[in-house]
């Protein structure tokens, strides 16, 4: 089967937006919490988070265009703090309802029975149901001209996981933490390690580690 450029463009909306966002594959779901300027708290799913460089330790996400009532974007360039919350597999819809359109004054955390979190006196919440938090201090915007989108790229100000899920290599297990995955804007994985691998070099084949 071949679905060419043409076929794409006639797809019904739903179906093609399905059809691409499922096929990018499987990525790690996180809730990205923020505080409005009113202080109201607000926590919404992402599935978009990109590793942009480790020194200075920066993660990007993508921000669908602010034509109209983006709560977490506008929170974000506001106060210039929000966190990442990687999501429990038992918390999947919960972390799912956080996607519906709820007014700016209604806090996600209370209307989805998630539980807010203040750490180290940051000025973001943080879900407490979290296996892993980060957070983040904004560092970038930067505007996608041909689709609208936004590119939001921060440095990572600390992190707060188990120390057993961290090996002596610096590897996070993320299957060991029990973290959700996700495809697309409705299905849910859970994250299972299949291996580890050397360092790639051109005289060596690989060893498992």
């Amino acid at each position: 089967m071949i679905i060419d450029a043409t076929q794409l463009s006639q797809f019904e909306s739903r179906y093609r937006a399905t059809l691409i966002n499922s096929l990018a594959g499987i990525k790690q779901a996180f809730l990205i919490g923020s505080k409005s300027s009113d202080g109201i708290s607000n926590v919404a799913i992402f599935n978009s988070l990109m590793h942009i460089g480790a020194n200075p330790p920066l993660w990007g996400f993508v921000c669908r265009p602010d034509t109209v009532q983006r709560d977490t974007l506008r929170n974000i360039l506001e106060t210039g703090h929000y966190t990442f919350n990687f999501v429990h597999q038992d918390d999947a819809e919960k972390a799912h309802q956080t996607s519906a359109k709820y007014a700016s004054e209604t806090s996600e955390f209370e209307a989805c029975g998630l539980h807010e979190y203040s750490l180290s006196n940051f000025p973001a919440p943080f879900v407490t149901e979290s296996p892993i938090k980060i957070g983040m201090k904004f560092e970038e915007k930067i505007d996608i001209a041909i689709n609208g989108t936004i590119l939001i790229i921060g440095s990572i100000q600390f992190i707060d996981l188990q120390e057993e899920w961290l090996s002596s290599d610096g590897f996070v297990d993320l299957a060991k933490a029990k973290t959700l995955t996700c495809a697309g804007l409705d299905a849910y994985f859970e994250a299972h390690l299949l291996q580890r691998l050397s360092y790639a070099k051109p005289e060596k084949w690989p060893n498992k580690l």
